[in-house]
């Protein structure tokens, strides 16, 4: 069960109001008493009115009306840049609103963010990430379309082959086959100083695709 399945369905088992055992909490949800103390403490930080303690259980003390919602990879980019726009505003109450529902959003994401670079992306500085934000729609695109680029970074200029973007709890990154290095690599979004997309194409070669990277990683 991804994590956010098991966080929708800890809420609907905590909504009735009545206090809940962190054992029963586990075995309901087929997870260690360790995974459930997370959980709780990840709900308690997504605004989640969340009261107990380990060793005497948990419950909501507050009516939960929001139902669950999936969103596409697509629609996380439109919220977060929307976010991004708010945060900055010169209305500290909605620059304030604005972060503290992206915190919200963060404490919801998937756990396993085994191939996410360090660096605790869950709490990146909002400001650092939006400035990659201007380059998502180029990258999809190139993405889509099988397009190498250009980019600028670091003051170096590389041609990569852009094989995937991934989010990782408000940073984005996209990993490449780098055509100078001769290797793949994630980089991060934010750290593109400027892209430009190249009008040749490209396919899946031996040791440059997708799935091979996967493989490399898996």
């Amino acid at each position: 069960m991804r994590r956010a399945d098991r966080l929708m369905q800890l809420i609907q088992i905590l909504r009735d109001g009545t206090l809940h055992r962190a054992h029963d909490l586990a075995k309901a949800t087929q997870v260690s008493l360790r995974t459930i103390y997370r959980d709780m403490e990840t709900l308690a930080a997504s605004g989640v009115p969340i009261a107990g303690e380990r060793g005497i259980g948990y419950r909501v003390t507050a009516a939960i009306t929001l139902p669950p919602l999936n969103l596409t990879m697509t629609e996380m980019e439109a919220l977060h840049i929307g976010l991004s726009a708010v945060s900055h505003s010169d209305d500290a109450e909605l620059s304030s609103a604005a972060r503290a529902l992206s915190a919200k959003i963060d404490g919801v994401m998937p756990e396993d963010r085994s191939r996410a670079p360090s660096g605790g992306f869950a709490i990146y500085p909002f400001a650092d990430a939006a400035r990659g934000f201007q380059h998502l729609p180029s990258l999809r695109q190139a993405v889509r379309t099988r397009q190498k680029l250009e980019l600028l970074m670091q003051n170096e200029t590389r041609t990569v082959r852009p094989l995937q973007l991934d989010y990782w709890g408000r940073l984005w990154t996209c990993v490449v086959w780098c055509e100078a290095h001769r290797d793949f690599d994630e980089i991060r979004v934010d750290q593109i100083d400027s892209l430009r997309i190249l009008p040749s194409l490209f396919v899946d070669e031996p040791g440059k695709s997708l799935g091979d990277f996967n493989r490399l990683k898996g």
